[in-house]
């Protein structure tokens, strides 16, 4: 085979198929060459195979090619292109990165037999028990449909190495859809939720549907200590009796004393006996229907019915704990069994909860309330808050107080009403300070509103000295203001923040305190995306310029995004980030959305060539008009790729709507 391939690597380039040949032929009889023999090809051969090969043929070959120094992110990357589209830009650069997003992608297609082109094409090097296995040894997170009864039935039989492999993997995972505890088929669901959150390693829930009853089994006995009513309920009602449990086992299997554990009961049994796996998949429709057959949802009791004896006994099962926790759906009934939960949820370290209308104000403020709770027990994890959508900004102040140690607050507010909202049904707390410093380190304030309350974000930032990440969008204020004095206190009162995102903002007239802002200043990441910053600007080159000679002044910054500025011919100003002996150390530059056309490229790139960035640079160009001269524009983009990576996607300008959104 190697001297094959060195004679097809000779030929003229109209024998050169030959070479793509033998690389189908590698691919289809792999198992017959042999790794040994695909190691032993010259080292370009084998760079030039490896888009070729399956998925399960990288994940082979890749621990023996690294150690002979060759990378496979060439062939992953190829699969992530068949996979997405010749149009879609991969921002990804090590091997690792794009294996496991490979993988992330392909286990849950292929695991539930989801509908994929890709997936079709290759279904069958990938509807494999080595695919998933190997897939499974890189995926962190576990997608569960309960609705595919019959794919995660299969966990608990024949694909039992994959469960086994999954519950030390998985750190997290997702229920999508709900799961009606009154079914006797969703306990299967209920069974592989058991063996991820409590015998595995998971310690982040993503429950993606609003369904309360559901939420109350997830959090039952995962660390918070309050029992749901009515899950206790059913859990009592279903519970069956160890003499209907032995009757549905083996004539010689162990009899069992089940029995509901909780975190919080005083009896703790050190042993139970399991029963052997009864045939829960094989229960008739009449049984089904009047309930015959035995039905729990106690996760101890189904561990025991699903799994096999392994001897006269057994260690009790383990009971998990939950420290991410994000509902997706998130109303008012499930907040209000969150509600419950959370004063004793006190391994609870990150609490994400989205709502897809605006929460009602009754609902924050029962959630305030429990986390003041929480955070009065002095016991508290909770660091971190995500929560949208909140109907003004005053109750983000609520929050706050409510959970005075956050260290990261991520907020969504959305209000079309005119004027300040505020009810005397909203009480401030007589020991609030709000003067008191805060600790938080990451904030985040995105806001839908006419006019925005400025002076309380301003306040919120005096108190926290101590911020590195502050991103803000959406800020309007009334006609006539400036958002400089936001500029001003980050100036002031913010001096360790290391990534600042102002988005969908003007900025036109505030170039003296961005200019202030930079002096002086540890950023790494700076945004200004969608700031009309060159708006106002008389003389738009030379003000560029100066923000150019400020941003080159501060040696820490490595990423600069100025998408959707408007700043079309001005961009070749940006080349001067490396000119000179005091080059940028940007090496991430977005300049997406700004209707740079293929002369304007093609200038900066001319200005680029004379000044190389000292690092390789990640260059954004995506969703500008590049098909307006496509020939000046590859031209362009061939005389940055040296020292450049590229990101752009395409454009078509018969789009007139998506031209003038970018130009307007």
């Amino acid at each position: 085979m190697r001297d094959t391939f060195r004679i097809a690597a000779q030929r003229s380039p109209k024998v050169m198929n030959l070479k793509q040949v033998c690389f189908r032929a590698v691919r289809k009889h792999f198992a017959a060459v042999g790794t040994e023999a695909v190691l032993d090809l010259p080292s370009p051969l084998i760079r030039d195979l490896l888009p070729h090969l399956t998925v399960c043929q990288l994940d082979e070959l890749q621990p023996s090619l690294n150690q002979r120094g060759i990378s496979t992110l060439s062939g992953w990357l190829g699969i992530l292109q068949d996979m997405c589209g010749p149009n879609h830009v991969i921002d990804l650069h090590t091997e690792e990165e794009a294996k496991h997003k490979v993988m992330r992608m392909l286990f849950t297609l292929v695991f539930y037999s989801f509908t994929n082109p890709f997936v079709k094409q290759n279904i069958t090097n990938l509807n494999t028990p080595s695919f998933l296995l190997a897939a499974a040894k890189c995926i962190r997170h576990f997608f569960l449909s309960a609705s595919l009864h019959k794919r995660l039935q299969g966990l608990t039989a024949e694909e039992q190495p994959l469960l086994n492999l999954l519950e030390k993997r998985i750190r997290s995972v997702g229920v999508s859809q709900c799961i009606d505890l009154s079914k006797r088929k969703t306990q299967t669901a209920l069974y592989v939720l058991h063996r991820l959150l409590d015998h595995g390693v998971a310690k982040e829930l993503v429950v993606h549907v609003q369904c309360p009853i559901v939420l109350a089994w997830l959090l039952h006995g995962r660390g918070s200590q309050y029992i749901h009513p009515k899950l206790m309920n059913l859990m009592n009602s279903k519970k069956p009796s160890c003499s209907s449990q032995a009757a549905s086992a083996s004539a010689d299997g162990p009899s069992c004393s089940p029995g509901l554990k909780t975190r919080t009961s005083e009896v703790h049994d050190d042993e139970v006996t399991p029963c052997k796996r009864s045939k829960l998949d094989f229960v008739s429709a009449e049984e089904e229907e009047s309930q015959k057959a035995n039905l729990t949802v106690d996760p101890h009791i189904l561990c025991q019915t699903f799994s096999p004896c392994d001897g006269p006994s057994a260690v009790a099962c383990p009971w998990g704990q939950i420290d991410c926790l994000e509902i997706r759906q998130c109303g008012s009934d499930s907040l209000r069994v969150l509600s419950s939960a959370l004063p004793t949820f006190f391994c609870l370290r990150s609490l994400t909860l989205h709502s897809f209308s605006t929460f009602k104000d009754s609902d924050v403020l029962g959630l305030a309330r429990a986390l003041k709770q929480l955070s009065d027990s002095s016991r508290s994890s909770l660091t971190d808050l995500c929560i949208s959508i909140l109907p003004y900004t005053g109750l983000m102040e609520i929050l706050l107080d409510a959970s005075p140690n956050l260290t990261s607050l991520h907020v969504e507010i959305q209000n079309v009403m005119w004027g300040p909202h505020f009810s005397p049904q909203h009480p401030r707390t007589a020991e609030s300070d709000m003067s008191a410093e805060l600790p938080l380190e990451k904030l985040t304030v995105k806001v839908a509103e006419l006019q925005t309350d400025l002076q309380f974000i301003t306040s919120v930032l005096k108190r926290s000295p101590h911020l590195t990440s502050f991103h803000v969008a959406g800020m309007r204020l009334p006609t006539g203001s400036s958002q400089s004095q936001l500029l001003t206190t980050l100036s002031e009162s913010n001096h360790l923040l290391r990534s600042l995102n102002l988005e969908d903002m003007k900025l036109s007239d505030c170039l003296p305190e961005i200019l202030n802002l930079l002096k002086d200043c540890k950023l790494e990441e700076l945004c200004f995306n969608d700031c009309r910053l060159l708006e106002k600007w008389s003389n738009k080159e030379e003000s560029l310029q100066h923000l150019v000679a400020a941003l080159k002044a501060v040696p820490s910054l490595h990423t600069l995004s100025l998408a959707q500025n408007r700043l079309a011919k001005n961009v070749c100003v940006l080349a001067e980030l490396f000119s000179g002996g005091s080059a940028s150390s940007v090496n991430r530059l977005d300049l997406s959305s700004n209707f740079i056309q293929p002369s304007e490229l093609m200038e900066f790139a001319e200005r680029l060539k004379r000044h190389h960035p000292p690092h390789h640079l990640t260059l954004d160009l995506r969703k500008n008009p590049g098909d307006r001269d496509p020939d000046t524009w590859n031209a362009a983009m061939k005389g940055l790729r040296p020292f450049c990576v590229l990101l752009f996607e395409g454009w078509i300008s018969t789009d007139t709507m998506a031209d003038h959104i970018s130009n307007m």
